[in-house]
């Protein structure tokens, strides 16, 4: 398979402005992926959950089940035990390893749409790529799904440009299954496409050459499958998360269809009326690379394919963060969509089309402009970190702790274990108003609430609310108001405590 790239040789001077936006656009991504990462946010439920199987267990340990529902590639969690072990329990350390894999994926995207894009879409896939929300946010976030795309990007382009180097796909290929989940259905794809476009009575030669190297490949997976994946899918609360997000059938066509209009939204971050424009430029891309190179179409489009039939056989959810990977290639495509219109005859001024340059303005403005804030506030998801500084600082000897039973638990059992918070002193709830079905303040819903704290009559007591929703902050504390009144209160982003002396009865 021969990947050519769309636009032909042209002039140093042509290339010039192409190539000076896609730098400036790399700039940027790399400069918003670094503020943020610098930023140094408190690690929320997710990330805190991982983090306490990476903290607590051996590198042998990492291969067996994780605990609070968490499931990892083998080799992200190595990465992520190493970096902890070499430069301490910190944030930043567990933020390493997917912060240098956004970097990464940044480098090799522009390298792919500088190489295989047309002049006019490499730019413009470039800049959505440096600002588009969910590859920013997970390119600090202490999960696997920002080196999944990285990986991804690395595999696409070693088995487009360098196909013909055996040793280093089998080896680099056996290797990538055990860092990235998904990573399988990009060699998968690709491969098939590839076999696919091969002339029929080239195909068995095709078959014979690289046997070598499916076989490597197909080795890794079982391994892994069965040293790491088999063990997790005994976890019915994970599995079990993933049965809404598949299709009751083959034949479950609203499935697909809304499954392809939901990744619009999510994972590429297109939101209101934007995500039927990024689908109406991804389609016509379709069209534009149809006409131009099948090939690179079918490329694109391959991963798309291999990972809607692990939806449709049920073994891979085709949702949200975990097809994060997939994002590029749409990127790539709709880019293409776009260059094309802005490049049409459709109400032309100085060459270029208003209408071209007016459907780049509505997607990519928003995203930049958010991004941009990230300069002068980054995001935050929910800060516990400060809120457990201000306690401890602040706190008497015989002072309680009550965190409400939120995603917001296991971040303080993070931080409780590193401000050496002693377990005799706090209360992880177990009663969650959100379980009762009903978010409003009556007698009924609160009793689970009221037999925990009876258990803290007389005392002081830290409450602690984190990553709860604003529903569930306002009915909680207006009931502890009425309990009794509130000697201090601290509010972060996300987060808050709230200090009463409970009476002896109530």
């Amino acid at each position: 398979m021969n990947l050519n790239p769309i636009q032909e040789n042209s002039t140093q001077k042509s290339i010039a402005p192409s190539l000076i936006i896609s730098a400036i656009a790399v700039g940027l991504g790399f400069a918003i992926r670094l503020v943020q990462y610098l930023s140094n946010r408190s690690l929320w439920g997710d990330e805190a959950s991982i983090a306490l199987n990476i903290i607590n267990r051996s590198y042998q340990e990492l291969l067996t089940p994780l605990s609070y529902n968490q499931a990892a590639p083998p080799g992200f969690l190595r990465m992520e035990k190493l970096a902890v072990q070499l430069f301490g329990n910190r944030e930043y350390s567990l933020r390493l390893f997917p912060f240098l894999s956004g970097a990464i994926a940044l480098l090799a995207f522009s390298y792919l749409a500088i190489r295989y894009s047309s002049k006019m879409a490499a730019p413009i896939a470039i800049s959505f790529f440096a600002c588009l929300p969910y590859l920013v946010y997970y390119a600090t976030e202490v999960k696997q799904y920002s080196s999944d795309v990285a990986i991804a990007l690395l595999l696409f382009i070693l088995l487009t440009s360098f196909r013909n180097q055996i040793i280093l796909l089998a080896l680099f290929g056996s290797f990538a299954i055990w860092f990235s989940h998904p990573s399988i259905f990009v060699l998968s794809g690709v491969e098939l496409s590839a076999l696919i476009l091969l002339p029929v009575s080239h195909r068995w030669q095709w078959l014979i050459r690289r046997f070598p190297v499916y076989i490597s490949w197909l080795t890794s997976f079982i391994l892994l499958y069965w040293v790491t994946i088999r063990p997790t899918l005994t976890n019915d609360v994970l599995t079990g998360s993933f049965e809404d997000r598949y299709p009751d059938s083959w034949f479950d066509w609203l499935w697909l269809l809304d499954a392809f209009g939901r990744f619009f939204y999510r994972p590429l971050g297109f939101l209101g009326i934007t995500d039927g424009i990024a689908i109406l430029a991804f389609i016509l891309g379709c069209i534009v690379l149809y006409r131009q190179n099948k090939t690179y179409l079918l490329t694109l489009i391959s991963p798309f394919v291999t990972t809607l039939v692990a939806a449709y056989l049920h073994q891979y959810p085709f949702r949200e963060r975990l097809i994060l990977f997939l994002a590029p290639f749409a990127i790539l495509i709709l880019s293409e969509g776009i260059a094309w219109v802005i490049q049409s005859h459709l109400i032309r001024f100085r060459q270029t089309s208003i209408i071209g340059l007016f459907l780049l303005g509505i997607l990519l403005t928003p995203p930049a402009i958010a991004q941009g804030k990230v300069f002068i506030k980054p995001n935050y998801v929910a800060e516990i970190r400060p809120i457990i500084k201000h306690i401890q600082t602040h706190k008497q000897p015989q002072d309680m702790i009550y965190v409400y039973s939120s995603p917001g638990t296991n971040p303080f059992r993070y931080y409780a274990a590193k401000y050496q918070l002693s377990p005799k002193n706090y209360k992880i709830g177990q009663w969650d108003i959100k379980k009762t079905g009903r978010e409003k303040l009556d007698q009924d819903n609160l009793q689970g609430l009221k037999a925990e704290i009876n258990q803290l009559q007389g005392q002081r007591v830290w409450f602690i609310l984190s990553d709860t929703s604003k529903v569930e902050e306002e009915t909680i504390l207006a009931y502890l108001d009425r309990v009794s009144d509130s000697i201090a209160c601290l509010q972060q982003p996300g987060a808050v405590t709230c200090l009463y002396k409970l009476p002896t009865q109530f």
